[in-house]
């Protein structure tokens, strides 16, 4: 998992209106669970921007008045209205806890159909998995090199040692996908090859 930094502050009032004028200085009120303590906390509102505008898995190194937490995002809320983030709830970790987690997917290679004409299409961006933080990887690397078209690559053949895919193994991953154009010409290819 990529690491991202987050310097925080301790709240001494949880109402509601501290939270509203939290998020008015610009702040996001959030709470840290999992630990041997709960801990409700505020930080700077772009600090979050590595954790909500990606797909990549980040582990939290959170900092509270120099207290130092390891820790995953588990929940955001947006404003229904502007957008703006408003609340995170953080999960404390440790190498042996064991975590569920959504892990980016990257292809790699070039796909055999693809250079036959046909289209490569990532239906599944990200893998959500459960195991020990530690064997947590920043990405799942899937080559697609022997896809041909017509073909998919599913769940099921990704292997991941120490981890529990949660996934439905039938859940197409990849695939090359064959354009009408194409898909005329081979049918055409084909009724004349029978004659």
């Amino acid at each position: 998992m990529k690491v991202t930094e987050i310097v925080g502050f301790k709240r001494a009032n949880l109402g509601r209106m501290e939270a509203q004028e939290l998020r008015a200085q610009g702040m996001v009120p959030g709470i840290l669970y999992g630990g041997e303590e709960q801990v409700s906390f505020y930080a700077p509102a772009y600090l979050f921007r590595p954790l909500i505008f990606t797909s990549d898995a980040y582990e939290v190194k959170l900092n509270i008045e120099g207290k130092e937490y390891t820790a995953i995002l588990q929940d955001k809320q947006y404003h229904p209205v502007n957008d703006q983030l408003i609340h995170v709830d953080l999960l404390e970790i440790t190498p042996e806890k064991v975590i569920t987690i959504n892990i980016p997917i990257k292809l790699t290679g070039t796909a055999i159909g693809a250079k036959q004409g046909g289209k490569l299409v990532q239906t599944l961006i990200t893998l959500k998995v459960k195991g020990p933080s530690k064997d947590i990887p920043n990405f799942v690397n899937l080559d697609v090199t022997t896809l041909g078209l017509g073909k998919a690559i599913k769940v099921k053949s990704i292997e991941l040692p120490g981890l529990t895919i949660l996934d439905s193994p039938a859940n197409p991953v990849a695939s090359v996908t064959i354009p009408r154009a194409l898909r005329g010409a081979m049918q055409a290819a084909g009724a004349e090859a029978k004659k």
